[in-house]
């Protein structure tokens, strides 16, 4: 597998987090240019998601986009929101990343 479907995938995370975010500061889409680059970021973010789909196994895909995509949002929201996870806010979350850690560097399912 080249590096490219792993490039796409973090393009894609990143277009996601800046969605989701865009999401909340939108205020429930009255406001215009957040509402914007919700939808863009989304599209986006799908598009390449697509594009790692064709030589990722979509549970190593997205278990990957879900876990690093969870902490990056949460990480945006402390600064962007102020938002202060609690003890099992962060247990919960390293569990996560520990999970991905694990499917990416143990798992064989990886190497499809």
């Amino acid at each position: 597998m080249s590096w490219h479907p792993y490039l796409y995938l973090i393009l894609a995370i990143c277009a996601e987090v800046i969605a989701t975010n865009a999401l909340k500061a939108s205020n429930a889409f009255s406001r215009l240019g957040p509402s914007l680059l919700t939808v863009v970021g989304y599209g986006i973010a799908f598009y390449l998601l697509s594009l790692v789909l064709k030589s990722m196994p979509v549970g190593v895909a997205y278990a990957i986009w879900a876990g690093l995509g969870m902490v990056l949002t949460l990480l945006v929201a402390m600064v962007a929101f102020g938002e202060r996870p609690d003890m099992p806010a962060m247990l919960g979350i390293a569990l996560i990343v520990a999970g991905v850690v694990v499917l990416q560097c143990f798992s064989k399912m990886n190497a499809q």
